[in-house]
């Protein structure tokens, strides 16, 4: 059975505070071939398509696509505000290692 990647409050209250929603947006979190260590992960404010799968909190969506849904199975989608900047990180308990920027993984 797969389970569908899970997304953090603090991630929905980042979104709400951009106004995603208001501007008919969702983050968008796919899965690409490339980076340095094999696969890589877009994230982007995006229009639902039709087969994304919806994860809904605070009145914002999260979508994944049905090819890249595989690859985050059990993940956990976060906001991190530090020092060093401020971004959406994804963690990942399928990656095998990932690279030091956090966007790039291998499984």
């Amino acid at each position: 059975m797969q389970l569908p990647p899970k997304v953090t409050e603090r991630a929905f209250a980042r979104l709400a505070e951009i106004g995603a929603a208001e501007q008919g947006q969702a983050l968008r979190v796919a899965v690409e071939g490339g980076g340095c260590s094999g696969f890589q992960y877009e994230i982007a404010l995006d229009a639902p398509a039709q087969d994304d799968l919806v994860l809904e909190g605070q009145g914002e969506r999260v979508v994944v696509d049905a090819v890249s849904l595989p690859f985050l199975e059990n993940a956990v989608i976060d906001f991190s505000d530090e020092l060093i900047g401020a971004r959406f990180v994804i963690e990942n308990p399928n990656a095998t290692s990932s690279c030091g920027c956090g966007t790039s993984f291998s499984m």
